[in-house]
């Protein structure tokens, strides 16, 4: 049978979602705990591969097993087993040719600013700290533009492939006190988009673009002038959606 999990994880300190030879990585604990729940080597398949450092508060993944006790010891087995950066929130029987990856309808990120002079180390392992202030109202009006399909290759490379058209259904700023989050959803996403898309919009924070250069700049797919990517520690998946699920 085919398992479908969402999952959370703090991504610090792992080489990125997908096994590699020189670096911890989520898949390989995952597989492990796997390998010793089941007796059986075990591969999973993932809805998105996050980077090194990035985080996820509802990755999903899937594998098929030939486990023969309840569900609920499969999961309370597995989260005995894993580490604890890493815990499985749900998990549930899908049809045997359920794809984590190819049934995802869009993927929502959000990425975290924490605005105050002193950085808070608390807050610092899942945000990135900046000490002066920001234009928040020329930044949320050229996230606005963002909303569509575009070419978005002035923000990031496609993992496979040259296409580099994505559609995105929501980018917007918000407030919670000292901390600002930018949230992202879209079909799909190039490497490091969502970073680099930060990157750039932190230039408009800072006065150092406009809204208009920005819009400029998506528009001919100009990567020469983009920002550069913003470190991964502030970034997280929080969602993946399927068809007959509510936003």
């Amino acid at each position: 049978m085919r398992i479908k999990a969402v999952i959370a994880y703090d991504g610090t300190g792992y080489g990125g979602f997908q096994r590699q030879k020189n670096a911890p990585t989520i898949q390989e604990d995952l597989e492990v705990a796997l390998d010793k729940l089941t007796g059986v080597p075990t591969r999973i398949m993932a809805a998105g591969r996050t980077d090194a450092g990035v985080h996820a508060a509802g990755q999903v993944i899937a594998f098929d097993t030939a486990w023969a006790h309840s569900l609920f010891d499969l999961h309370r087995g597995l989260n005995a087993l894993l580490p604890e950066a890493i815990a499985v929130l749900t998990l549930g029987v899908v049809p045997d040719d359920f794809h984590p990856r190819y049934a995802a309808l869009r993927r929502c990120y959000r990425y975290g600013l924490y605005l105050a002079t002193v950085r808070d180390p608390f807050v610092s392992r899942y945000s990135l700290h900046i000490t002066h202030p920001l234009l928040l109202e020329p930044m949320q009006v050229a996230a606005q533009h963002l909303v569509g399909q575009h070419d978005f290759a002035a923000f990031g490379s496609p993992p496979k492939g040259e296409n580099t058209l994505r559609e995105v259904y929501q980018a917007e700023w918000s407030v919670e006190g000292d901390s600002v989050y930018f949230d992202i959803a879209a079909n799909a996403f190039l490497y490091r988009m969502v970073r680099i898309l930060v990157g750039t919009l932190l230039r408009v924070g800072c006065g150092a673009l406009t809204t208009a250069d920005f819009v400029e700049i998506l528009q001919n797919q100009d990567r020469r002038r983009a920002g550069p990517a913003v470190k991964a520690q502030g970034l997280c998946l929080r969602r993946v959606v399927y068809p007959n699920e509510t936003l």
